[in-house]
């Protein structure tokens, strides 16, 4: 991203846009893995225990899905998204959230890039 604005600057708006709506799409990919993770459970594999599903599943809707602003934090960002998922926070509102921290974080890195490469 840093050294497509840097060489394209004129093309910046459409970097951060697409950089945003791709990792947006990801989240919502850990999202969906999440929501679905449940179903096996019951399975002897299963590598989450009931009591750890429990907390994660507590700590998602206790902080709600404003937490997801935080998506595009490096690790920490997949496990929100996924734990929304398994807390089977609504779809839309996850993804808007998302949509926004991953928004606000390309922004950041293009008004950043276009401020010292460019001055």
């Amino acid at each position: 991203m840093l050294g497509f604005v840097a060489r394209y600057p004129e093309l910046a708006f459409w970097g951060w846009g697409s950089a945003s709506i791709g990792n947006t799409l990801g989240g919502m990919t850990n999202w969906w893995l999440g929501k679905y993770l449940l179903h096996f459970q019951d399975k002897r594999w299963f590598p989450i225990s009931a009591k750890r599903l429990q907390q994660v599943q507590h700590w998602i809707q206790r902080f709600g899905q404003p937490a997801l602003l935080f998506s595009w934090l490096p690790v920490v960002g997949d496990a929100l998204c996924l734990a929304a998922g398994v807390a089977k926070l609504h779809w839309l509102s996850s993804m808007l959230w998302i949509l926004i921290g991953k928004c606000l974080r390309y922004g950041a890195l293009v008004w950043g890039t276009n401020a010292l490469v460019l001055s």
